[in-house]
């Protein structure tokens, strides 16, 4: 077995992928882009986008998080079930798109506008993207278990989506005290250990964060 996922501390998508891999104790090994120059260039040549993460298996190459986690699952097999079967696979699967696109899809808009140069932002974007982060959260309020993960009993793909997802968006815009269930979601997450862990390694990057990291998490 050769894994190698290339990828960076502070990245949501990375965390995304960090996780399973942490959980299962699948065996990889880290190429942190794009400070390194060399790994860098190497992503870039194999997927020429240039985003992260992307895993290498025996050459093989696989973009984006949830693929990555889905070939976990089907050729590196261990304690967890990232997918499950039936009805609540089809629950973990719209729960996972739903934090990747509502959560952090109305959440980018806000970092890109403040990362972008003077007069090149997109105010507009970020405001309507604030409005939608907020319908999101409501409608996660109204619709999560009352304890347990997202699916249910067991932390499966959507938590690994909503784990970096709600952590970075409550940096942007906080959850709030009328959202206690979303709260409490937020800090099981936060609590369990393969989180903790891409959280901890994710600290020094916390500079990084255009719109200033809050001191707290």
């Amino acid at each position: 077995m050769s894994l190698e996922l290339f990828g960076h501390p502070f990245s949501s998508y990375t965390w995304k992928a960090l996780i399973p891999l942490y959980a299962d104790g699948t065996k990889f090994e880290f190429r942190q882009v794009p400070e390194n120059d060399e790994n860098y260039s190497e992503l870039k040549s194999i997927w020429p986008f240039g985003k992260f993460p992307v895993l290498v298996d025996n050459g093989q190459v696989i973009a984006e998080a949830t693929c990555i986690i889905e070939h976990l699952q089907t050729h590196y097999p261990a304690q967890n079930v990232w997918i499950p079967n039936g009805e609540l696979g089809r629950r973990v699967r719209f729960l996972d798109r739903f934090f990747d696109l509502y959560v952090q899809g109305n959440m980018q808009p806000s970092v890109n506008h403040a990362l972008r140069p003077e007069g090149k932002g997109d105010a507009y974007g970020a405001e309507q993207g604030l409005k939608n982060l907020r319908i999101a959260y409501d409608w996660l309020e109204a619709n999560l278990p009352n304890d347990g993960w997202a699916g249910g009993e067991t932390f499966t793909l959507a938590d690994c989506a909503a784990a970096p997802a709600l952590f970075y968006a409550d940096w942007v815009d906080e959850i709030g005290a009328a959202r206690p269930k979303l709260n409490a979601y937020r800090a099981r997450l936060l609590a369990h250990p393969q989180v903790s862990r891409a959280v901890e390694e994710a600290r020094p990057y916390r500079p990084y964060f255009p719109l200033g990291a809050p001191d707290r998490d």
